[in-house]
């Protein structure tokens, strides 16, 4: 018999971001009824929207959101790939799940639920990763174009923005729409769908 390919989803995310949170357990659920390989990397919504003319509130967010990805690339260049995934589920159960808004106790408390030492939320507040960061944001954008958000998932090497989810699809649901989603990601000339959002994320 033929060897079955094991399928790969490369995923970056923000942990800010609402709408990467539902992909990301949308990409959970999958894994509970495909049989997939998932990699986690970190993109920056601060290095996206770098140089752009923003509204002054969300200039002050952008400004403001570079501890999280600066915490996850210090813990992955310290101690390794795996604790990409562990932060990200914890930062993103207390920010979206849990809606804690201060970001430094999101820092603290996701360091302190994966085991990792304290000091690593110093880089939140340095540049000292800024430059893994910035490698890590630009392997994902460089697949997709600067015209786009989180998240940015690779479908066994294509990449795209999205999808853009407002509800976390389950069990074989989840699994038929990963299915469409390759079969999409496997034609070379397929580029775009899109219709405007009507409603907003739930995480239930």
């Amino acid at each position: 018999m033929p060897e079955t390919v094991k399928n790969k989803a490369d995923f970056w995310f923000d942990p800010l971001c609402p709408f990467a949170w539902i992909t990301s357990r949308w990409i959970g659920e999958v894994e509970g009824v495909r049989d997939i390989e998932t990699v986690w990397h970190v993109m920056s919504l601060a290095v996206l929207n770098e140089g752009r003319d923003l509204e002054p509130s969300y200039r002050e967010s952008m400004d403001n959101a570079w501890g999280l990805v600066r915490v996850i690339i210090a813990a992955q260049q310290e101690h390794g790939q795996e604790t990409v995934k562990g932060l990200y589920d914890a930062m993103g159960t207390l920010i979206h799940d849990g809606g804690e808004k201060d970001r430094g106790l999101v820092i603290t408390k996701a360091l302190a639920e994966c085991g990792l030492p304290a000091s690593l939320a110093e880089a939140a507040s340095t540049d000292a990763y800024d430059a893994q960061l910035r490698a890590s944001h630009e392997e994902g954008i460089s697949l997709v174009g600067q015209d786009v958000g989180t998240p940015v998932v690779a479908f066994n090497g294509t990449a795209f923005f999205g999808p853009v989810l407002t509800r976390i699809p389950r069990g074989e649901e989840a699994g038929r729409l990963w299915d469409a989603t390759t079969v999409l990601a496997g034609y070379p000339h397929f580029f775009e769908l899109k219709r405007s959002r009507t409603e907003r994320p739930e995480f239930d």
